[in-house]
């Protein structure tokens, strides 16, 4: 509970330096916070965060309930189908070079095969403003309609045998009206682990499907610019001729 107020705090400041005016914003106290007490947001319960930001409740999973325990049977039959589906040769996942692409094969496989039993519904979440968003935590929505059990999935692809590595591979941005998280719901990843491309096909050997209810996190703040700030005509002191 300590941690509670800080959290809020930066949150509150945060949302005020996206929506106030440039000369009304003092950001002065945000500030000296991060620099003097910055280190309490270094570990974070990710549910503390979802509740601050958005109101909601992260849920945890309980596999003896028996929707719970229905709905994770069929993420399990729907992700062992797809690794089956994605190791065929003709499939398009093994066109693309990069590895941060495999993940929007993975999305739009569970999409039409979550979708398919009458039971569910699997959407790309919509945002606070009611628009589609593809972009942003989290990436499905998957619904058992009788019920209206909602869990949050987002599909990530590691390489195998690097659970371990301290990279940073979960990204969190709290704003207000691309929030996608507008249920309680439980939080789930599901890992593809890989090991890369043998004769021009990837590799997707495993998966597992980890339960974000004990998830923590921490903040990094940096102030960040585009080159549209930055190269503004207005600042420019010299400039040189065009190399011909």
């Amino acid at each position: 509970m300590k941690i509670r107020f800080p959290l809020l705090f930066c949150l509150i400041l945060s949302f005020a330096a996206a929506q106030a005016p440039k000369s009304d914003l003092d950001i002065e106290p945000f500030v000296h916070w991060l620099l003097e007490d910055g280190e309490r947001l270094g570990d974070v319960r990710f549910a503390e965060v979802v509740k601050a930001v958005t109101g909601k409740q992260i849920l945890p999973v309980d596999p003896g309930d028996p929707v719970d325990a229905l709905m994770l049977r069929h993420i399990q039959a729907g992700f062992d189908a797809m690794l089956e589906a994605l190791a065929e040769p003709d499939n398009p996942i093994h066109a693309v070079g990069r590895v941060n692409e495999i993940s929007g094969h993975l999305e739009d496989y569970l999409l039409e095969r979550l979708d398919k039993d009458v039971d569910f519904e699997c959407t790309v979440p919509v945002n606070a403003s009611g628009r589609l968003q593809r972009s942003g935590y989290p990436d499905l929505r998957l619904e058992h309609l009788p019920s209206g059990r909602v869990f949050y999935i987002d599909p990530k692809v590691y390489r195998a045998g690097s659970e371990s590595s301290s990279f940073r591979t979960f990204y969190f941005e709290p704003k207000r009206e691309t929030n996608k998280i507008l249920d309680d719901a439980s939080h789930l990843i599901v890992g593809v682990a890989h090991g890369g491309k043998v004769d021009d096909l990837w590799q997707l050997q495993t998966w597992k499907l980890v339960d974000l209810i004990d998830f923590r996190v921490r903040l990094k703040a940096e102030f960040q610019s585009s080159n549209r700030e930055l190269y503004q005509d207005a600042a420019v002191l010299l400039e040189s001729d065009p190399v011909e």
